[in-house]
């Protein structure tokens, strides 16, 4: 059996079985946490006849005998997708791609974000869990019976919500229980689609009258649900360590930094608009919807794509005044502490384009509500003559500044170039942008050729040996 592990530089590299660890505990176990009878009947259902299985890295150890299982049960040939370029939860279809592989399946925690273009089925696996200590800790939680509670879980304690639902229904009469939902699917009257997830809840009491309980672990899915609804109550039972509490404490400061953000953004004249996906379903009318708010608010913009983001990276780009990241909601609010520039969300940078968007006090990290028809969209204002001159003050520098809207740009006013840079007749980079004017403005502007003023002379050979003792130099 041969798998496909992709890496950095794009190239497959083939490994047996034997080559990798092999995995421990018995076979009943692997076979039930894995559901390998459920993805064969996927893979058969699509008829794929080459299969991407993508793995997160404490997965791997397993992933050879995963494939080799597979490849015995449907006949279809299976790649092993590894070292993703965003975040492991999404799912990486232009590495699936690079092998043409028909169909797809992720394995571990997913943000369970809609893509578009393989069929997709997730195996989440199954973390043990006290059931019975999880009811008991949601009895403590609430002693009185009707109150209206909305239960989330992590992926991976799923398997056990319909359990909690037949044991607490009864006597929980408004408790609503998600179900993970991540095909489109037409929504019914009531039904809240969040974070792949859908309920119904009781629109009368929605949704500062209900309380959240959530079963699992801190990480990014509990800390989007405490931001998207932070006046509503929130209770967790971590199953890790059998330990349950009220959460949301830091709420309010993570907030207000939120809004420091905003502001940040509205002093900001150059923005980088990172690509923080190229698989969401919808990413590309994101880019473009930004791209649009951020020239129709006068402020000039970077497109950059360049996969896992680290400090490093961004501060390669010092024109630049602030980032905005589109990426799946569970990477959106990233902790950008480190970095040389801050890096906001796209409703962030609405927020502080768009004068006819006003902050809410929550965050909404899903970048498709934000498109025209999407839930939270709000129609950016038409330019108006009389507003040309529009000012207020920075928040953070006391400076006034000035607000000038533009037009939005029509196709036969975008600037058409087939080559990587323009240039003029003396062959200097045309100002084409802020990168352009940025680098016209500094002292030293890289090496200078001096074509035709260097005298043209043959190679020789250079010094040998090591820096503390060159050949030629005496002892």
């Amino acid at each position: 059996m041969s798998a496909g592990f992709f890496s950095k530089d794009a190239n497959f590299l083939s490994l047996s079985a034997s080559d990798q660890t092999i995995c421990r505990g018995p076979e009943e176990s692997l076979e039930e946490n894995y559901e390998i009878q459920k993805t064969v009947q996927f893979i058969e259902g699509k008829g794929a006849t080459k299969v991407a299985l993508q793995f997160p890295d404490d997965l791997l150890v397993d992933s050879a005998r995963i494939a080799e299982k597979l490849e015995e049960a449907t006949g279809a040939k299976m790649y092993i997708l590894a070292d993703t370029s965003y975040g492991s939860c999404c799912v990486d279809e232009v590495a699936a791609e690079h092998v043409g592989a028909d169909a797809l399946v992720h394995y571990g925690r997913a943000c369970l974000s809609p893509s578009r273009r393989l069929p997709v089925t997730y195996v989440f696996g199954r973390k043990p869990i006290d059931i019975d200590l999880c009811i008991e800790t949601f009895k403590n939680t609430f002693p009185v019976c009707d109150t209206p509670v909305v239960v989330f879980s992590d992926v991976v304690y799923n398997y056990i919500l319909g359990e909690l639902e037949a044991r607490l229904a009864q006597s929980y009469p408004n408790v609503v229980f998600t179900k993970l939902s991540w095909l489109s699917e037409v929504s019914s009257t009531g039904e809240v689609h969040k974070f792949g997830r859908k309920f119904s809840p009781d629109q009368a009491h929605w949704p500062n009258g209900y309380n959240f309980f959530y079963v699992g672990a801190e990480g990014p899915t509990l800390t989007n649900l405490l931001m998207t609804w932070p006046s509503c109550p929130f209770f967790s039972f971590n199953p890790e360590t059998g330990e349950g509490r009220r959460e949301g404490l830091n709420v309010n400061r993570a907030l207000m930094k939120r809004l420091y953000l905003i502001e940040k953004a509205r002093d900001a004249h150059v923005v980088g608009i990172l690509a923080g996906t190229l698989g969401i379903s919808d990413y590309l009318s994101s880019l473009d919807h930004l791209k649009n708010i951020i020239h129709r608010a006068g402020k000039k913009s970077y497109l950059l794509s360049m996969g896992k983001l680290n400090p490093s990276k961004l501060a390669n780009f010092m024109e630049v005044d602030i980032f905005v990241l589109v990426a799946c909601p569970e990477n959106s609010l990233l902790d950008s502490s480190e970095f040389y520039r801050p890096v906001v969300t796209p409703e962030e940078m609405e927020v502080a384009c768009n004068p006819k968007r006003e902050w809410s006090g929550c965050c909404i990290t899903d970048f498709r509500e934000l498109l025209p028809g999407g839930s939270a969209h709000v129609e950016f204002p038409d330019a108006d003559p009389e507003d040309a001159d529009r000012t207020d003050v920075s928040l953070i520098t006391g400076e006034l500044r000035s607000f000038r809207l533009s037009a939005p740009e029509t196709s036969a006013e975008k600037p058409v170039c087939t080559s990587l840079a323009q240039r003029n007749a003396e062959t200097a980079v045309a100002e084409i942008g802020p990168a352009a004017s940025f680098l016209s403005s500094r002292s030293w502007q890289g090496l200078d050729r001096a074509l035709g003023e260097t005298p043209v002379v043959r190679a020789v050979e250079g010094r040998r040996g090591i820096a503390i003792a060159y050949e030629d130099e005496t002892q």
